[in-house]
Protein backbone atom coordinates (compact mmCIF):
# COMPACT_ATOMS: atom_id res chain seq x y z
CA UNK A 1 0.00 0.00 0.00
CA UNK A 2 1.47 3.59 -1.59
CA UNK A 3 1.85 6.11 1.61
CA UNK A 4 2.90 9.37 1.27
CA UNK A 5 3.39 11.85 4.53
CA UNK A 6 4.33 15.44 4.59
CA UNK A 7 6.12 16.78 7.24
CA UNK A 8 7.73 20.22 7.71
CA UNK A 9 7.42 23.38 10.26
CA UNK A 10 4.19 24.66 11.10
CA UNK A 11 5.35 28.24 11.01
CA UNK A 12 7.69 30.43 8.79
CA UNK A 13 9.28 33.99 9.14
CA UNK A 14 8.65 36.07 6.02
CA UNK A 15 11.49 36.22 3.68
CA UNK A 16 12.88 32.67 5.06
CA UNK A 17 13.07 29.44 3.01
CA UNK A 18 9.88 26.84 3.56
CA UNK A 19 10.89 23.27 3.21
CA UNK A 20 8.39 20.47 3.35
CA UNK A 21 9.46 16.73 2.68
CA UNK A 22 7.34 13.91 1.65
CA UNK A 23 7.87 10.36 3.02
CA UNK A 24 6.56 7.67 0.98
CA UNK A 25 6.52 4.10 1.65
CA UNK A 26 5.17 1.21 -0.15
CA UNK A 27 6.87 2.33 -3.80
CA UNK A 28 10.17 3.94 -4.96
CA UNK A 29 10.40 7.09 -5.62
CA UNK A 30 12.74 6.01 -8.32
CA UNK A 31 9.89 3.21 -10.04
CA UNK A 32 9.36 4.19 -13.72
CA UNK A 33 7.27 6.33 -15.00
CA UNK A 34 6.12 7.51 -11.58
CA UNK A 35 6.13 11.79 -10.98
CA UNK A 36 6.19 13.30 -7.61
CA UNK A 37 4.44 16.46 -7.29
CA UNK A 38 3.62 18.89 -4.62
CA UNK A 39 0.36 21.01 -3.99
CA UNK A 40 -0.80 23.74 -2.12
CA UNK A 41 -4.14 25.23 -1.33
CA UNK A 42 -4.44 28.51 0.73
CA UNK A 43 -7.01 29.50 2.69
CA UNK A 44 -10.35 29.89 1.11
CA UNK A 45 -8.54 29.53 -2.34
CA UNK A 46 -8.37 26.78 -5.34
CA UNK A 47 -5.59 24.12 -5.52
CA UNK A 48 -2.20 25.31 -7.20
CA UNK A 49 0.54 22.47 -8.48
CA UNK A 50 3.58 23.54 -7.36
CA UNK A 51 5.80 21.01 -9.31
CA UNK A 52 6.69 17.68 -9.32
CA UNK A 53 10.07 15.53 -9.41
CA UNK A 54 10.29 12.05 -12.03
CA UNK A 55 11.48 8.88 -11.83
CA UNK A 56 14.60 9.80 -13.24
CA UNK A 57 14.94 12.73 -11.05
CA UNK A 58 13.98 15.46 -13.25
CA UNK A 59 12.44 18.64 -12.09
CA UNK A 60 9.24 20.58 -13.48
CA UNK A 61 8.17 23.40 -11.87
CA UNK A 62 4.71 25.65 -12.17
CA UNK A 63 6.30 29.30 -14.24
CA UNK A 64 4.75 30.99 -11.33
CA UNK A 65 6.58 29.45 -8.46
CA UNK A 66 9.77 29.01 -10.75
CA UNK A 67 12.17 31.53 -9.59
CA UNK A 68 11.20 30.59 -5.49
CA UNK A 69 11.29 26.35 -6.48
CA UNK A 70 13.42 24.03 -5.63
CA UNK A 71 12.40 20.16 -5.74
CA UNK A 72 15.47 17.73 -4.44
CA UNK A 73 14.99 14.21 -3.59
CA UNK A 74 16.83 11.69 -1.35
CA UNK A 75 16.65 7.79 -3.03
CA UNK A 76 18.37 6.49 0.32
CA UNK A 77 15.53 7.54 2.49
CA UNK A 78 12.79 7.79 -0.36
CA UNK A 79 11.68 11.58 0.24
CA UNK A 80 11.41 14.37 -1.95
CA UNK A 81 11.66 17.93 -0.55
CA UNK A 82 10.12 21.08 -1.77
CA UNK A 83 11.81 24.59 -0.96
CA UNK A 84 10.33 27.32 -1.22
CA UNK A 85 12.36 30.80 -1.02
CA UNK A 86 11.68 34.27 0.19
CA UNK A 87 8.24 33.70 1.37
CA UNK A 88 5.44 36.12 2.04
CA UNK A 89 1.84 35.51 4.13
CA UNK A 90 0.22 34.79 0.67
CA UNK A 91 2.41 31.32 0.63
CA UNK A 92 0.40 30.58 3.87
CA UNK A 93 -1.52 26.67 2.29
CA UNK A 94 -1.68 23.04 3.31
CA UNK A 95 1.14 21.40 1.13
CA UNK A 96 0.82 18.24 0.08
CA UNK A 97 2.42 15.61 -2.01
CA UNK A 98 1.09 13.38 -4.43
CA UNK A 99 1.78 10.69 -7.09
CA UNK A 100 0.56 10.30 -10.63
CA UNK A 101 1.46 8.05 -13.79
CA UNK A 102 1.16 11.23 -16.10
CA UNK A 103 3.71 14.45 -15.75
CA UNK A 104 1.29 16.95 -14.35
CA UNK A 105 1.04 20.63 -15.58
CA UNK A 106 0.38 24.11 -13.75
CA UNK A 107 -3.26 23.34 -15.40
CA UNK A 108 -4.08 19.76 -15.04
CA UNK A 109 -2.23 19.48 -11.70
CA UNK A 110 -4.98 21.56 -10.10
CA UNK A 111 -7.65 18.43 -10.13
CA UNK A 112 -7.07 15.79 -7.61
CA UNK A 113 -8.28 12.96 -10.60
CA UNK A 114 -5.51 13.08 -11.67
CA UNK A 115 -3.27 11.44 -8.97
CA UNK A 116 -3.10 7.90 -7.68
CA UNK A 117 -2.17 8.46 -4.12
CA UNK A 118 -1.68 11.95 -2.01
CA UNK A 119 -0.33 13.02 1.46
CA UNK A 120 -2.77 13.87 4.16
CA UNK A 121 -1.46 17.18 3.69
CA UNK A 122 0.42 19.83 5.94
CA UNK A 123 -0.27 23.64 7.00
CA UNK A 124 2.19 25.96 6.90
CA UNK A 125 1.90 29.62 8.18
CA UNK A 126 3.48 32.47 6.62
CA UNK A 127 4.23 34.97 9.49
CA UNK A 128 6.18 37.07 11.91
Amino acid sequence: QVQLVESGPDLVKPSQTLSVTCTVSGALITTSRIYWSWLRQPPDAGLEWVGAITYAGDTVTNPSLRARTSISRDTTKNQFTLQLNSVTPEDTATYYCARSTKLPTSSSGRDWSKYTHRGQGTQVTVSS
